[in-house]
């Protein structure tokens, strides 16, 4: 994939989360997340790709823009075909509520690269370089944190696990405090979460719980570009997300999906901060019309990180933000 592509899709991360940003705290989740949805399609119109949305906002009657399947981008003949996953906003509540670490995610890879995930939970682990390699999803919570505290040459009570603060984690949450370990609980976003545990000065060192299988993709594209790692199984409710997972391809319902599994290749990661959180710093309007974005952008083929601020103004953007020149 061409290099100038990771600054193309940042525009369109951009452009969902400064959308978006304007119904921060305003408690309603469903307008926060159109916005985001609505600008980063019109985004999407302005760069030159043979686009395919394999995750999304959900399947074509769920979801009337970004849907699983749609089609994106000025496709004309000689446009690159690329696979995207994306969330236009993640952490909808975070944002309704202004909350920690609500971010606009696009990963892209080349086509069939990506695992067409199921919306149903994954179990995931996810650490940074320093403890690639050692992890295992199918051991005990208890051996993963001790490995990764070896690796990383920390105590035990040294080593910081983020779990989503669920109840269906309350044992892990009970295990992983018994083990003497420090916990940073989040109410949503384990996307960030996942990326951040990539990062050596973020704070967190491993990722454990269970979140949304799409989400899931999108993180081990991350870790892919951090050289970090990350591994999943699918976690079905019920026998319609069975069903589903085989119509989208899955073949074996229980099988412990590697890094590779579920990114193949080489991709790339763009992320704008819609709120601040321990990834990203949020959007912030400043006066005369203009606002600052802070946003990662990732390659596996370089293993390049960019951190980038920009400042937009306002005023001399179609529509205000949106649409054509992101």
């Amino acid at each position: 994939m061409d290099r100038n592509l990771a600054l193309e899709f940042v525009r369109i991360t951009e452009a969902a989360a400064l959308a978006s940003s304007r119904h921060m705290g305003r408690g309603d989740e469903k307008a926060a997340d159109q916005a985001a949805v609505d600008a980063m399609r019109k985004a999407f119109n302005s760069v030159r790709i043979n686009g395919t949305v394999v995750i999304g906002e959900g399947e074509r009657d769920e979801a009337p823009m970004l849907y699983i399947g749609e089609k994106v981008g000025q496709a004309d003949n000689d446009a690159p075909h690329i696979d995207i996953a994306l969330d236009p906003l993640e952490g909808t509540t975070i944002c309704a509520t202004g909350g920690v670490g609500a971010i606009s995610v696009i990963a892209v890879a080349e086509r069939g690269n990506f695992l067409h995930a199921p919306d149903t939970y994954m179990d995931k682990i996810a650490v940074g370089s320093g403890a690639r390699g050692v992890i295992d999803i199918d051991a005990p919570p208890e051996d993963n944190i001790r490995k990764v505290a070896k690796a990383l040459g920390k105590d035990v009570s040294e080593v910081t696990v983020v779990i989503l603060n669920r109840t269906r984690h309350e044992e892990l949450i009970t295990r992983v405090r018994a083990l003497g370990s420090r916990i940073q609980l989040i109410g949503d976003g384990d996307v960030s979460a996942a990326v951040a545990a990539g990062i050596p000065d973020s704070g967190i060192d491993i990722l454990l719980g269970t979140g949304g299988a799409p989400e899931g993709v999108i993180s081990a594209a991350a870790m892919k570009c951090l050289n970090g790692d990350f591994q999943g199984r699918l976690k079905f409710r019920n026998d319609h997300e069975r069903e589903r997972a085989l119509r989208m391809g899955v073949k074996d319902l229980d099988r412990a999906y590697r890094l590779e599994d579920l990114a193949k290749g080489s991709v790339m990661f763009c992320a704008t901060g819609v709120t601040s959180g321990p990834l990203l710093k949020g959007v912030r309007f400043l006066p005369g019309k203009k606002a600052l974005t802070q946003s990662l952008v990732m390659r596996s083929l370089t293993g390049t990180t960019r951190n980038i601020e920009t400042e937009h103004c306002l005023e001399r953007k179609p529509g205000g933000f949106g649409s054509l020149g992101w």
